[in-house]
């Protein structure tokens, strides 16, 4: 059965080449510790916008937009290979790595921000790279709309991987186009938390019949650095805990195994054995004989969406 851990760690916000270091160092501790997948929060790298929630809309216009010129300039180019430390990490840990970044586009214009998850393989490799593809509310101005290019599930040694982002969880659609891939562990990184959104992980795997694992950001006031731009207005209180993490192990059918991770930072691990999948699909396969594919069908266009074609 293979061993899975969940990251609730905070990153060093802003800050690319710390983040990086913070999830090498995350991947080493939890490979020592047998896992063979690991997963960690929505945008990790270098952190997701939190000072979003806080500004006033339209009135803090001018410090948006210097601390997301800081936001920019330590984004992820995978062009560029930014995130090459983690894949090595992976490579040389031997182990599957899920993470959410925060993507600078390096094909077309280099001025937009994608909230992107990234699967890396055990040899290094970059298995899949999914953009979120509707940014909730106000992560509109920090985030542009991804296309459906990444909404893939993978093979890993740990088994068939599909990752979706957040509210994404919360569109039928998106996670339908899972189910029907045969997903085995569904990949929810998250900063949303709470008692409703844990409800939506064990619908979940009950809908999909698969493993759940919901990777949430924990972070405290201290955990802000003193660099960003407004920080004693938006974040006063040190001691607050500006998001709860709730990280949490869902297996097939709804029930929880590994946490959820409150208020606290660690590493959640749990062995999952993948024949439950099957086990659970058995009276309801929302893709397979639960489905009516003579009335109901799913269409997902999967070609990149380029804003310009050049003809050599």
């Amino acid at each position: 059965m293979p061993r899975i851990a969940i990251v609730q760690k905070p990153p060093v916000l802003l800050d690319r080449a710390a983040s990086i270091e913070t999830a090498v160092a995350a991947v080493r501790e939890a490979a020592q510790g047998g896992a063979q997948l690991i997963v960690f929060p929505e945008a990790f790298i270098p952190g997701y916008p939190v000072w979003i929630w806080r500004l006033r809309p339209g009135g803090d216009a001018a410090l948006s937009a210097r601390i997301h010129a800081q936001l920019l300039a330590n984004a992820v180019d995978l062009a560029s290979d930014d995130l090459a430390p983690l894949r090595e990490a992976a490579r040389r840990n031997k182990v599957t790595v899920v993470c959410g970044v925060n993507e600078r586009d390096g094909s077309f214009s280099r001025g937009t921000i994608y909230c992107t998850v990234v699967l890396i393989g055990p040899d290094g490799a970059i298995l899949n790279r999914h953009r979120k593809l509707m940014p909730t509310n106000p992560e509109r101005m920090v985030w542009g709309l991804g296309d459906a290019t990444g909404l893939n599930v993978v093979a890993t040694p740990s088994g068939r991987v599909g990752t979706l982002i957040c509210w994404e969880n919360y569109m039928p659609l998106s996670r339908y186009s899972l189910y029907a891939q045969g997903v085995e562990i569904y990949v929810a990184s998250t900063y949303d938390a709470g008692e409703r959104w844990l409800a939506s992980m064990q619908h979940i795997a009950r809908e999909g019949g698969c493993w759940v694992l919901s990777s949430g950001l924990a972070l405290r006031g201290h955990d802000i650095p003193d660099a960003l731009p407004g920080k004693a207005e938006l974040f006063p209180d040190g001691e607050e805990w500006i998001n709860p993490g709730d990280s949490v192990i869902v297996a097939p059918g709804g029930k929880i195994v590994a946490g959820p991770l409150h208020k606290e930072f660690g590493v959640l691990t749990a062995d999952i054995d993948l024949a439950e999948c099957g086990v659970a699909r058995r009276t309801l396969d929302t893709a397979g004989h639960y489905a009516r594919p003579d009335i109901f069908q799913l269409h997902v266009d999967r070609r990149p969406l380029k804003p310009v074609e050049f003809d050599s």
